[in-house]
């Protein structure tokens, strides 16, 4: 895997002061967010980009919360984020939005997934045990519920699965229990 990586930088946010460093895989670049002390053991998250939930607040889906709640850990535990650049599971952002719609219209998010021609979850994650590695990182305590994240780390110890459930809302009740009953998330 051929991978470009930034400089590192400070990150000062409201969530606490961090460092930050881009890597460069093919045309995707994604991020890494991390306390300067990385503990042996350290928290990851591993996120994919919800321009919707993370940046704009969308009720839809529970990604800006987990992704809020990854960072509020990771500076009070130390560890790290992984945002990759994957949004809509992979399909883009304007497949996403269509997807969206189809949903206004009665799909649930596989369904629509699979309307517009996708499987559920086009994500992967190989990625990631190259950023671990580069950090020397070889055990972790990985904070996520999706068991496709847990099984796609090689060569990565998980010592600890951490939950990370948000409170539902009236607009994402459907989408949570479609994640839970058909996607197998740990919820």
């Amino acid at each position: 895997m051929n991978i470009i990586f930034s400089n590192t930088a400070n990150l000062p946010s409201r969530f606490g002061d961090f460092k930050i460093q881009a890597f460069k895989e093919g045309h995707k670049e994604h991020l890494v967010i991390y306390k300067d002390d990385l503990v042996e053991t350290p928290i990851v998250r591993v996120h994919s980009e919800c321009l919707t939930g993370d940046a704009i607040g969308s009720l839809k889906c529970d990604c800006g919360d987990q992704l809020e709640f990854a960072l509020e850990s990771i500076n009070e535990h130390g560890g790290m984020v992984i945002y990759l650049r994957q949004e809509g599971r992979n399909i883009g952002l304007l497949n996403k939005i269509n997807a969206y719609a189809l949903q206004d219209k009665g799909a649930n998010t596989v369904e629509a997934n699979h309307q517009l021609g996708f499987k559920a979850d086009e994500r992967t994650y190989e990625i990631v045990s190259e950023i671990l590695n580069h950090f020397n990182i070889k055990k972790i305590k990985l904070l996520t519920n999706n068991p496709d994240k847990i099984s796609s780390l090689d060569g990565i110890e998980i010592v600890e699965r951490l939950p990370i459930i948000m409170k539902s809302n009236k607009h994402n009740e459907d989408y949570l229990k479609v994640k839970k009953d058909e996607m197998g998330h740990l919820l």
